[in-house]
Order: C-alpha cells, then structure tokens, then sequence
C-alpha cells in the first residue's frame, strides 16, 4: 500500500491531530510484552464505552489486534527496552481520537493509530489459507472505513478510520 499523502482535507487535519497527540487524543504506550495486545484491546474498548462507540467495539478491537501484533512484530527490535515513548525512540504507541462530522446524521467516527519506530511500509501478502500469520492487513481493509499509512520523523503510523454504522 502507497503512503498516505493526498487525503481529503478533513481526515488529513484529523491525522495531523492524532500524529500531534492533541488534547483531544488518548494513547496508550504499548510495551513490549505478551499482555501487551490484550492491554490495547481493554483500552480501546473502555474508551469507546466511555464515547458511546459501543457500535464499533469489535470491529477496532479486531483491527487493534492486528496493527499491535504488527508493530511488534515488525518493530520489536526498534522499541525493545523501553518504558515511556521518547520522540524516535522508537516506542509503540496506540492512539485514539474521536470525533463528529458534520451534517444531518452527525455520524460518529474513530482514527485509530499506531505509531512505531520502523519507517518500514505495511505490506498486505496474498492470503495463504493454510498459513497461520500473512492475513491481518485483510483484515484491517475488510473492517475499516479506510486505511493507511504515513512515514514520520522517526518512524511511521498506521492509522485506521472507522465510521458509526
């Protein structure tokens, strides 16, 4: 998948804010342990209970699974050791920002993203059904809105948008 670089305006401001960390985003440093992607589905499930997200709960959970044991995977070596995220110390980090578009629904949407110190590109591979591991980015593609991308500084997000059904 080609890095993120001409989004609409509205999602590439919101991507802006999540990569920022702004006030209105939440992030959970995610360690470098067995617990860590059951650490990152509790998270994202108590903020999106807080949010009255309930609707989305198992589609980001499922996709949170994935990005995480794709971080750690693919970035463990980069991120090993430490405890809080330092700028380029390559820490992962899962972020959350919710927010509302505008119009008549007002329907609720959820950027989620997680942040690494490996500026490798995500790669979805042909499934291989036999195969235990190489289908997660399908996954991520089937369950999201939309998905992506973008190389930083000092390594890269993978973010992920998700719309209230």
């Amino acid at each position: 998948m080609p890095e993120s670089r001409d989004l609409p305006p509205d999602l590439d401001r919101a991507l802006g804010l999540l990569i920022a960390d702004a006030p209105e985003t939440v992030a959970l440093t995610v360690r470098p342990d067995p617990e860590a992607v059951t650490a990152a589905r509790h998270f994202v499930t108590a903020r999106l209970k807080e949010w009255s997200l309930g609707a989305l709960t198992d589609d980001v959970a499922l996709v949170v699974t994935e990005l995480v044991t794709n971080a750690l995977r693919h970035s463990l070596p980069a991120c090993s050791g430490l405890l809080p995220p330092v700028p380029g110390s390559g820490a992962i980090q899962l972020r959350l920002l919710p927010g509302r578009a505008g119009g008549v629904a007002d329907e609720a949407w959820l950027l989620c993203g997680i942040l690494d110190g490996t500026r490798r590109a995500p790669r979805r591979k042909e499934p291989d059904y036999i195969a235990e591991t190489g289908r997660g980015l399908h996954l991520v593609d089937s369950f999201t809105h939309r998905w992506g991308w973008r190389g930083l500084p000092h390594g890269k997000v993978v973010w992920a948008l998700f719309q209230t059904p």
